[in-house]
């Protein structure tokens, strides 16, 4: 079954009550017994539930996994996959990832002694000396947030397999219509499914998926023991947003390329941070692993300065400013400030996030309405000597 036939029939079938075609929305909290322990498969809503039943099959398969296991948003989904690790165990991530995912491995995690390292990925050999006999698990954004790096999911698999190291990929930007992680030897891939998956900025969800069966266990106690689960609801959601999945990704990488390659010529722009474009230093790493080169796009501006992101972020009308990402509308958010600002300002500029860096998460709207709004905040953008310093 092809991948877009997947995202409408895959783990879905008729309603075997009522024929209905669409998963119903089973809003109950338990399940009627013959006999205690005699059931028909559903005992409480927090352990089963047939509306996330269907979603995680539906999920595993696009993802060619075992299982998927869904959770109540995509943090509570890395925190099951951290809480397979012990005290004293240590966490090589990328130094380059959401800020909500290093504030969870420094303040929540690190508080119960395991330990987080964020490197440089882009360079796979790279990574080798800093594996220990501590190391359990390799923590992997690609294309990483909000800088765009690639990295080489297949090498870093083959290397950490190796070391006898986990491998776990955040597929959050890419959504399984561009990229599959599992294919690539990786042993866990997870999403905040609040973003493509949903795709209509309407849901919080996250998932996990897992490439050995054995993984399987783990998830679905800590599913059921933790209680961070996902309502029918919202897994209605989920299931009716990836039925367009391939069609708005591929709209939207459409755009974004459009979108890039304008903003590249732009003279108040400094640098486009884009896997689509030539100049990009994994831009062929991006086109042997992805489908297209993703919807995210960030840029800096010739003036370094968070007043003159400020001005341009507060001059959109189609682009919104809003934190989030993966729906229909275009967003422009500004990650120091925003879904960055968990992370010292010190370890954001070793990275290049600086104070103007904007990030945009391009929609499914008409291109030259996209381009448009931003050359119109763009040109209202003062000249450096009309705008102080930031004191950021």
């Amino acid at each position: 079954m092809k991948f877009g036939t997947k995202c409408i029939h895959a783990g879905v079938e008729p309603d075997p009550a009522t024929g209905a075609v669409m998963t119903p929305i089973y809003q109950t909290s338990t399940y009627a017994q013959d006999s205690p322990g005699q059931h028909k498969g559903y005992e409480y809503a927090r352990t089963q539930n047939p509306t996330r039943h269907a979603l995680e099959n539906n999920l595993a398969s696009l993802e060619n996994g075992a299982a998927a296991i869904c959770f109540s948003s995509g943090l509570a989904a890395m925190d099951a996959i951290i809480r397979m690790l012990n005290p004293g165990d240590e966490v090589l991530s990328v130094n380059d990832l959401y800020g909500g995912s290093y504030r969870q491995l420094t303040k929540v995690h690190g508080r119960f002694g395991i330990k987080s390292k964020f490197i440089s990925m882009n360079e796979p050999e790279d990574i080798v000396p800093h594996i220990s006999e501590h190391t359990k698990l390799l923590w992997i954004e690609t294309p990483t947030n909000p800088m765009l790096n690639v990295v080489d999911i297949e090498a870093i698999c083959a290397l950490a397999q190796k070391h006898g190291v986990l491998t776990c990929v955040d597929n959050t930007f890419a959504s399984p219509y561009l990229q599959r992680p599992i294919e690539l030897g990786a042993d866990i891939v997870m999403h905040s499914a609040t973003k493509y998956l949903g795709g209509h900025s309407d849901v919080v969800h996250g998932a996990v998926i897992v490439k050995d069966p054995a993984h399987e266990a783990h998830f679905r106690f800590t599913q059921n023991a933790v209680g961070a689960v996902p309502g029918p609801q919202d897994c209605f959601l989920l299931l009716r947003g990836i039925k367009t999945l391939h069609l708005r990704v591929e709209r939207a990488c459409e755009n974004a390329a459009k979108v890039a390659k304008h903003l590249q010529q732009h003279p108040k722009v400094n640098q486009v941070y884009y896997p689509g474009l030539e100049d990009h230093p994994q831009h062929e790493l991006a086109k042997r692993q992805m489908k297209h080169f993703g919807a995210m796009v960030s840029f800096d501006l010739h003036q370094n300065t968070l007043d003159y992101a400020t001005h341009v972020l507060s001059n959109t009308k189609v682009f919104t400013l809003a934190e989030s990402l993966g729906g229909v509308e275009s967003l422009i958010g500004h990650p120091a400030s925003m879904t960055h600002a968990s992370i010292p300002r010190e370890e954001r500029l070793k990275v290049g996030l600086t104070d103007s860096l904007i990030r945009l998460s391009i929609g499914i709207e008409d291109a030259d309405d996209l381009i448009g709004d931003l050359d119109t905040a763009l040109e209202k953008l003062p000249a450096a000597r009309e705008i102080p310093a930031s004191t950021h």
